[in-house]
């Protein structure tokens, strides 16, 4: 049966039970549901597991919000965020009920729903005695349309519980009413469709710890418009994507509070080291997004500067997500934007903006450091040690507050290491957290290129051993950006790479798909996009970790790989394409060719003949049609073993 979990502080154990019976009036009327509350422990049973036990299977959850229940460190800090991660990804229903007065709308989590009973009345006071009944006969009829609505949906039908499928039989076709959303009904309009592109930015976990200021920080900025570029700066993994996924999110359930545009974009790919790239594509894109009549047209300088032109007549809220790999790491000019139409872009919008342009980053942008006012350049810190025992927590592991503190502390508080360590100690039994300390230490590697989650990735590896998991790591490990399914498969094609493909040549497309799968609930692999299905990606750290590996490790399967990807899109790709877009796979080309050692075939065939077009007075289209100056010098940059300086 689908459990209908509540979480409650026992100080209010007599609302729990005036609630119950409405709960167990549905039970009784076939709903096919069950009410679950911690006292329904059998004496003797370890709680923690039972509880969270009872969290997983649940459908539906009631909070009974009070400043008993808000001031739980178990409820808030255990519960809570592990019932919040279910809401955001398998869409559990999650109903507050203000029990007695209090300082709710200090919580974000609270403040973004909408309260029951509404009109910012609480039970203990305006519903006094038997008058309570009308608020938790709202609170069943929630429920009870809850399982109606999925019962009515034949799509999901194959994944209902039973009881809730028999009742689906039983009534026929249903008709129900919507009730009202349980969030907020915001008072500003909606933004249409078409003045919104989020969809480059990178899918991240829904879990977030320790950010509650930061998340403020962004509120007070947009809503009050006293700055003009916000920079999100730390190391990788650290959750900056995240935090801005999460106020995004937060934003739209708000009707985005007046935006009138919003656009996203990721530079992320790549990993902590120096790569030359472009924001080429990028600036093209965005220029005819925002209406722009040639994105051809002009220098790059000229480009950036059209663009904040565009951006900023309206209230536009702009993302640029992992900026780094466009930024010198050169100590005369750290941080300096690399590409002249983004430094264009951020130096016009730092200015002057009607909105606000959110960069994350993992160094300070040197050109936001002149501005004095408008510009803020906000450095995050690691997550703190109880919001990395909450990480730990949700994720089943087990042991004392102190000692998954301790473990938090161990992996510096990094908030990528942190989450990975969970995952990894769920899979040994008893999940307990002290069998942390066997993960061996990384001397030779900095904590600023990513030593406490590589202590983790390196644990996983040990696991794996030669299995098809870690060969599907070094294989992501080829790629600077997340690669399409199609250039995974050509790699793993047959004849199979000796001490790469090996293991991977008789899968089936089930087994693949549990593999893939398999290295998701590892947090290795990010779960899959609704945006790009046929995408596969993983944090940057991973890429570079396991590519590492295997460069060092396995040369000759590093280099076979990267002719085949060479190969792949040099026949795949059209001869000469006319747009940067086009142009994009044979960029990628030139790079996986020179990883292969095929420097020379790589600058004639596919820089020289099909980008460029040739260098006579004819040629040159990529910079002189196309304008896409970064680009090629990301490409020219391939061509030197040691980077050019």
């Amino acid at each position: 049966m689908a459990k209908v979990f509540i979480s409650y502080s026992h100080k209010d154990e007599v609302w729990k039970d005036k609630l119950i019976p409405h709960l167990r009036t549905l039970e009784r009327a076939g709903v096919g549901m069950q009410t679950w509350h911690d006292r329904d422990i059998d004496a003797g049973e370890k709680w923690y597991p039972e509880i969270q036990a009872a969290m997983a299977d649940a459908a539906v959850a009631v909070l009974l919000i009070s400043a008993d229940y808000l001031a739980s460190g178990f409820c808030v800090k255990e519960e809570v965020p592990f019932l919040l991660e279910r809401q955001e990804k398998e869409g559990m229903l999650l109903i507050p009920v203000l029990i007695r007065q209090c300082l709710w709308k200090a919580h974000r989590w609270l403040a973004a729903r909408q309260m029951l009973p509404r009109d910012g009345k609480c039970v203990a006071i305006d519903f006094p005695g038997d008058q309570a009944d009308a608020v938790f006969r709202d609170v069943a009829e929630c429920i009870f349309d809850h399982f109606t609505r999925l019962a009515s949906q034949p799509e999901t039908a194959d994944v209902l519980p039973t009881p809730v499928r028999t009742l689906a039989a039983a009534r026929g076709p249903v008709s129900v009413t919507a009730r009202p959303e349980m969030r907020s009904v915001s008072g500003w309009p909606p933004l249409s469709l078409d003045c919104s592109d989020i969809a480059r930015l990178p899918e991240t976990g829904a879990q977030l710890f320790g950010r509650k200021n930061e998340l403020q920080l962004l509120d007070e900025m947009w809503d009050s418009g006293s700055a003009n570029v916000v920079s999100l700066v730390a190391w990788g993994g650290v959750g900056k994507s995240t935090l801005v996924n999460q106020w995004l999110q937060y934003l739209k359930a708000d009707n985005y509070r007046g935006a009138t545009r919003v656009y996203g974009w990721s530079f992320y790919s790549q990993g902590t080291g120096q790569r030359v790239t472009s924001a080429d594509q990028f600036v093209s894109q965005a220029l005819a997004w925002f209406g722009d009549p040639d994105p051809t047209q002009g220098s790059p300088w000229e480009k950036g500067e059209r663009l904040a032109e565009l951006v900023r007549r309206e209230k536009t809220l702009l993302v640029l997500d992992g900026l780094e790999p466009l930024q010198s790491a050169f100590d005369f000019d750290k941080g300096k934007i690399n590409d002249p139409a983004l430094s264009a872009l951020v130096t016009q919008l730092a200015k002057q903006n009607n909105g606000l342009c959110v960069i994350t980053t993992r160094e300070k942008v040197a050109e936001l450091e002149p501005f004095k006012t408008g510009v803020m350049q906000l450095d995050l810190e690691q997550i703190s040690k109880r919001a990395g025992r909450a990480l730990l927590r949700v994720g089943g592991v087990q042991g004392t507050d102190d000692e998954l503190e301790g473990a938090s502390e161990a992996f510096g508080n990094h908030a990528l290491a942190v989450s990975l360590l969970a995952t990894y100690l769920h899979a040994i039994e008893g999940h307990h957290v002290s069998h942390g300390v066997a993960i061996a230490d990384l001397p030779d590697v900095p904590e600023k290129d990513g030593k406490h989650p590589r202590r983790v990735m390196q644990a996983f590896d040990v696991r794996f051993g030669q299995g098809p998991q870690a060969d599907v790591l070094r294989i992501m490990g080829l790629f600077d950006r997340p690669p399409d399914l199609a250039l995974i498969e050509a790699v793993k094609a047959p004849p199979p790479i000796a001490g790469l493909t090996d293991s991977l040549q008789d899968l089936t497309e089930g087994q693949w798909h549990d593999l893939l799968d398999e290295l998701r609930r590892c947090k290795l692999l990010a779960p899959a996009s609704t945006h790009n299905p046929t995408v596969l990606d993983c944090h940057p750290l991973v890429r570079e970790h396991f590519g590492d590996k295997l460069q060092s490790e396995r040369p000759k399967a590093w280099q076979a790989a990267h002719r085949r990807l060479y190969e792949h899109l040099t026949q795949s790709t059209e001869h000469q394409p006319d747009t940067l877009a086009g142009l994009t796979p044979l960029y990628q080309a030139v790079a996986h060719g020179c990883l292969a050692g095929m420097y020379q075939e790589a600058c004639v065939e596919v820089y020289r003949d099909r980008i460029l077009r040739g260098t006579g007075p004819d040629g040159f289209y990529s910079t002189k049609k196309l304008g896409a100056i970064g680009s090629d010098l990301a490409a020219v940059a391939c061509f030197f073993e040691r980077p050019f300086s």
